[in-house]
This record gives structure tokens, sequence and C-alpha cells, in this order.
């Protein structure tokens, strides 16, 4: 697709920019669930004892396949032509599975607040401590006392957030089949139950593990750069407006997200400590 007049770009900017200008209160909810989609039940997840079963139709599509990758770009070309510029200076997303949802959680709250090197090496040892990555499984790991945890590098405080994402997994309030049937919303409220486990952890996994199509990470510095520098805008988005500029790209906010990602990584070329959060990732695309 060739990309639009420059009389299109401009009146996109000076929309968005307007936008900006009179921002609400910040959203309390990371991203919105589709309208399409309801929850099967409402729970207090703290009480919560078995995960919820949702019924067939609740199940979300994934990015499992290059007919979903293909649906998604030309959305995004089409609904918006700034976007599209970027989408074709830059290959499209690859995929990678995901081997299981408990082994990427555990890597998740490992890799928290690390620089890359010295995560992959704490990552090592705790695998070597498991036996392999196949047998990193809720039993497995809770039969790792915090002593030997922290012998390989682990904190007091992960290796309590790896023992409770074990106790939700061992007791039924999560396992790998509801997380891959839970809704978007309800897979949030539910992970972001697990002690360690925040928004932007969430928002991570269900992109990369999961990958779920729309997600919205708008926490995430790389993504709200991405738009900063997309839509020419004075400062970084806000989450609102995050969610205000998106949504264009509903229903694969996951994929535009990426695309960020792409767009700070080519901006910042050459500068090694310009990484965005996305980059600590090794999972997923």
């Amino acid at each position: 697709m060739n990309p639009p007049p420059q009389t299109t770009r401009i009146s996109t900017r000076s929309t968005v920019k307007k936008l900006c200008e009179n921002p609400s209160a910040s959203s309390k909810i990371p991203f919105r669930p589709r309208k399409i989609r309801k929850l099967t039940a409402n729970f207090p997840v703290d009480n919560a004892i078995k995960s919820p079963q949702p019924s067939l139709t609740t199940i979300p599509k994934s990015l499992s396949t290059k007919s979903e990758i293909d649906l998604a770009l030309n959305h995004l070309r089409t609904s918006d032509p700034l976007l599209a510029t970027v989408i074709s200076t830059h290959p499209p997303p690859k995929l990678s599975p995901c081997k299981s949802p408990f082994l990427s959680l555990s890597k998740s709250i490992l890799f928290q607040q690390l620089a890359t090197k010295a995560a992959n090496s704490i990552y090592s040892r705790f695998i070597s401590l498991c036996g392999n990555e196949s047998n990193v499984l809720p039993n497995t790991v809770l039969s790792l006392t915090p002593q030997k945890l922290r012998e390989i590098g682990v904190s007091a405080r992960k290796a309590s957030y790896l023992h409770d994402l074990c106790d939700k997994f061992s007791t039924g309030v999560l396992s790998g089949t509801s997380i891959l049937t839970m809704d978007d919303e309800t897979l949030f409220q539910m992970l972001t139950a697990v002690k360690g486990i925040g928004p932007w952890s969430v928002h991570m996994f269900m992109i990369f593990s999961l990958h779920r199509p729309d997600v919205l990470p708008v926490g995430d510095l790389g993504v709200r750069k991405g738009v900063q520098f997309l839509y020419g805008l004075k400062e970084l988005p806000k989450p609102l407006q995050m969610e205000q500029i998106c949504e264009k790209w509903r229903p694969y906010r996951s994929v535009g997200s990426w695309y960020m990602w792409r767009l700070v990584e080519a901006k910042t070329k050459g500068n090694g400590n310009a990484q965005s959060d996305e980059a600590e990732q090794n999972e997923g695309f």
C-alpha cells in the first residue's frame, strides 16, 4: 500500500493532538473487553477455589497462523494510514509457540527488574535446579526452598512470588487449560491476583506467550514512545490517551503495539541504552 498524501498525515496528527490536549482521568482498566465477549461469572478472585470454566464461545482467538496475521495487517493498514507506513518498512511478526503457561509466568517473575544478561544467568541456574524446562512444574518449583532459590540469585521476594504462583496452580485457581480459555478481562483479573505479577507482566504474557490479538499495554514505555513518534506528539501519551488514540487498531492492538516497538527501535538505532521494555522479553513474536 502506498503512503497516504501528506495532507492526510497532517490531518491525522492534528486530530490526535487535539484529543490529547484535554484528557480525562486515567483509565482504571488497562484495556477494554470486547463488546461481543461477556464474562461467564462475577466472582471475588481472592475467594476463588477453582478457575472459572468459560463456555466454548468465550475462547479468544489467537495470532497463531499467518492468515490471522495477514488479517491483522490488512485491518491496520486500512484503519490507520500512518501505521501503514510503519508496516510497509518492517517484516510481519513471527510467532514462537508457548511451551507452557506456568513456565512462561515463572520466567516472567524471574526476569523482573533485571538486566537481560543477569536474568538469563539466573534463569539457566533455575532450569538446572528443576532438571529441564519441561520439568518446571508447580510441584517441582514448590519443592525448591527459598534458601535454594537464593543460592542461584533469586531474591527472597521473588521466591515468595514463585511459590504463590505454584499455590495458585496446585489448588486449581489457575491451570494451563483455564489460562488458555479465559477471556482477556478474566485472565487479567486472575493473573494480577498472583503476587508479583502486575499489569505490564500480564500484558506481555498475553501478547508474547498466548498471542492474544487485542492487547494494548498502555503502561509500556516502548509502546508509548512509538505512539508519540507516530503521531508527532510533544509528550508521552497517558493510559487513557493511548486507549483513545489506538482505538482504531481494535481488534488487533497487539500487532499495532508490536509495530510501535519496531518504530522505537528504528528511531533509536545505534543507541545501546534505548531499548523498549519488550526487548527484555524473549518469547512470542
